[in-house]
């Protein structure tokens, strides 16, 4: 029986649960950050909350015996996966990157690329716009920088504090959206520029495509490099690697 955790929080985590599920050699797991107040629940056994640092994380690979980490966390959760790439390499386990490619700008797309949040709010300019911001809602307070524009955010949770913003509507809602869609809200806010991380996948790539009919600029802010590790883009390569590892895993007590 190979011990797989599985760090979620994306939809592609959730597919490779799926996988997972009913599988009678795999014991797997899933971990939620605890950020999202009502995940979408997976297929297998999961928990919820921090481990406490690498230290935490450490303690649990080795109390459950875990034979194999998986490291499915969103494409800018940057600290977990330092921390699960310090941890797996100290328990000794091979850690699993599965992580969507990153959008590709295409002809029609107007994009400025941006390292972090703070060019982000320097990239809108001084003079005032309406923004439809698309980041999530632990890096808004970045905005703060900008508040002479409009800001239309969209988020899963309740943002709280609220954002000290001066002119902001919150609109809460979860994806999978559709081109048609985002258009409409586009124009109904009547968005001037749109800022979002590069975050791939389907989930959210409507807004893109709605960007580039409608001929709006994309301030984008780009994914860092990593130096954790290589990573596979699609469930069942990770499940086809994890066929291959069972066949070297030494039988416990042996």
């Amino acid at each position: 029986m190979m011990r797989v955790l599985l760090l979620g929080g994306t939809s592609e985590a959730n597919a490779l649960a799926g996988l997972l599920a009913g599988q009678g050699d795999i014991s797997a797991i899933m971990s939620f950050a605890g950020r999202t107040a009502a995940p979408r629940l997976p297929a297998i056994p999961y928990r919820v909350g921090g481990f406490g640092g690498v230290g935490g994380l450490l303690a649990y690979l080795q109390s459950e015996g875990i034979d194999v980490l998986i490291d499915a966390t969103h494409p800018f959760a940057e600290q977990i996966s330092r921390h699960a790439a310090i941890a797996a390499g100290q328990a000794g386990i091979p850690l699993i990157h599965l992580s969507r490619p990153a959008w590709i700008q295409d002809h029609g797309d107007h994009w400025i690329e941006v390292p972090n949040m703070a060019a982000a709010a320097t990239a809108l300019g001084t003079i005032p716009k309406r923004v439809f911001l698309t980041i999530g809602r632990l890096q808004i307070g970045a905005f703060e920088a900008a508040p002479q524009h409009f800001y239309l955010i969209r988020s899963i949770e309740p943002i709280m504090p609220a954002p000290n913003l001066p002119s902001h509507q919150i609109i809460l809602t979860r994806g999978k959206f559709t081109q048609r869609s985002e258009e409409q809200l586009l124009r109904d806010y009547k968005i001037e520029i749109i800022v979002t991380k590069n975050s791939g996948g389907d989930a959210t790539h409507a807004k893109i495509l709605a960007a580039r009919h409608l001929g709006l600029p994309v301030i984008m802010v780009a994914r860092q490099a990593s130096d954790l590790g290589p990573a596979l883009e699609d469930p069942a390569q990770v499940m086809r690697w994890l066929r291959g590892h069972q066949k070297s895993l030494v039988p416990r007590g042996v």
